[in-house]
């Protein structure tokens, strides 16, 4: 029997505002955790795919124009494998310690949206999905973990469906 979502992939995407520049003493530890996370991630259960530049990571890419504002973008299996590696070892322990390099956002900082398997998510439409979360909540186009839809609520277009996911 196929997986309900054998024919798409979840997106997912987070953005972060640095409290100080990458290489500086008060960001080491992020930096250095940085490699071996992502080599975790790599090697995770329903991982796919994640946004990376020629160093292998994503620290140079920015988003919503900000210099400061850091991106991770990746897809998984389904939300049950991402949420496996996100509380669980080094990511679990770096993200604990957030505050210490993050500044503190208000708005929604993770969206979550299906793409066909196989599709590589873009900076541009990542922010367009997040930014679509921040104004309408979660919705078939941009959601969350705890409010999210199913494969083809929105059909690819990102033009909403109706049917609600409740995991």
């Amino acid at each position: 029997m196929t997986s309900p979502t054998a024919s798409h992939e979840l997106a997912q995407v987070n953005i972060a505002r640095l409290k100080a520049p990458l290489d500086s003493p008060q960001l080491k530890a992020f930096a250095d955790g940085l490699e071996p996370v992502n080599a975790v991630a790599d090697a995770a259960d329903g991982f796919v795919w994640r946004l990376q530049d020629d160093t292998g990571d994503a620290t140079d890419i920015r988003v919503l124009g900000d210099a400061w504002m850091m991106v991770n973008m990746s897809t998984w299996r389904d939300p049950n494998a991402l949420t496996a590696f996100m509380y669980q070892g080094l990511h679990r322990e770096l993200m604990a310690r957030r505050r210490e390099f993050f500044e503190r956002l208000e708005e929604a900082v993770t969206a979550l949206w299906w793409v066909p398997a196989g599709h590589r998510p873009t900076v541009a439409e990542a922010e367009s999905r997040l930014l679509h979360l921040r104004e309408h909540g979660p919705t078939p186009y941009a959601f969350t973990l705890r409010t999210s839809f199913p494969p083809g609520a929105a059909d690819d277009s990102g033009r909403p469906g109706s049917a609600v996911f409740a995991p």
